[in-house]
């Protein structure tokens, strides 16, 4: 998505004392902007690649009232579960972080209320990031190999993971996404909002623990493709991958081999299961590649 297609379904989310000065700003700062950020009390800012632009408009408590309740339609039912994790996902796959009050009932946090602060991220879909990597993700018999994406936050691991799975769906493979975030798929009313290819299924909200077994148990996938593992709890989804024979394609916060080893995948990683690791950096743009191991 065109990042002046995402700004302007955007801003049609916001109140016009917030919008009025935004709709003046300039194409190049527009294409640069990758979060909107609005905290009682502040400036909007606008952040990007390395920039930051300040909107001298102060964002007040109803501000941020107003813009919840056009983000979710005014339905908080259908949106309660996701904002007691602090997120929703809207039209177009974008995400949105809510700050403010946190309910607690039985040592879980239920609602989130007297919002604070707000943080909408623009969700974008690079078409072709892949195709460089398609050797690393595919083996001489035309089947997937497991792999893991290593990224510091904000360097392109689920664009990257989007484009792939675009990639291996297209290439004939039967693909499923387990996608607790709703960041891959961006589902919004049952479809995707990004390209993913023909054969892809996707498991949307659903823990990974959980959500890799049912896909194993009712979709017969080639490969699986999630974001961000991070549980021990996942672990043994994964051996079941294993033993299963499908391939898994996921991600994990880090920079370097010694953050793989030091992850709740380290045994795995160690015991050769990703056939190949791939390093992300920031250094010439999100996305770039780092460095590949092949196991």
């Amino acid at each position: 998505m065109e990042n002046t297609e995402a700004f302007r379904q955007i801003m049609g989310k916001l109140p016009q004392s917030v919008k009025e000065e935004m709709e003046l700003l300039p194409q190049s700062v527009i294409n640069e902007i990758e979060e909107i950020r609005m905290r009682c009390g502040q400036h909007v800012r606008l952040q990007g690649q390395g920039c930051e632009k300040i909107v001298s408009h102060i964002v007040t408590a109803d501000d941020l009232v107003k813009t919840l309740n056009s983000l979710v339609k005014y339905s908080y039912y259908a949106y309660e579960e996701d904002l007691a994790k602090g997120f929703i996902t809207i039209e177009g796959g974008h995400r949105v972080g809510v700050c403010g009050k946190a309910v607690v009932k039985k040592g879980h946090t239920s609602l989130i209320k007297e919002v604070s602060s707000m943080n909408i991220r623009f969700c974008k879909e690079i078409r072709g990031c892949s195709e460089d990597l398609s050797g690393y993700l595919i083996d001489d018999r035309g089947l997937p190999v497991s792999t893991l994406i290593v990224s510091p936050p904000g360097c392109g691991k689920t664009t990257l993971l989007r484009d792939i799975t675009r990639l291996l769906s297209y290439k004939g493979i039967k693909a499923a996404v387990c996608d607790e975030r709703s960041e891959i798929a961006g589902m919004y009313g049952s479809v995707p909002s990004f390209d993913l290819g023909p054969r892809t299924d996707v498991l949307d909200g659903a823990p990974k623990a959980q959500g890799i077994e049912m896909l194993i148990r009712s979709m017969s996938p080639q490969v699986i493709i999630t974001d961000e593992i991070g549980k021990k709890e996942d672990i043994a989804a994964i051996e079941q991958c294993i033993s299963s024979g499908v391939a898994l394609i996921s991600s994990i916060h880090g920079s370097c081999p010694d953050d793989v080893s030091s992850s709740v995948l380290g045994g795995l990683a160690g015991k050769g299961f990703f056939r190949n690791i791939i390093f992300l950096s920031g250094d010439r743009g999100p996305g770039t590649v780092k460095e590949i191991i092949n196991v």
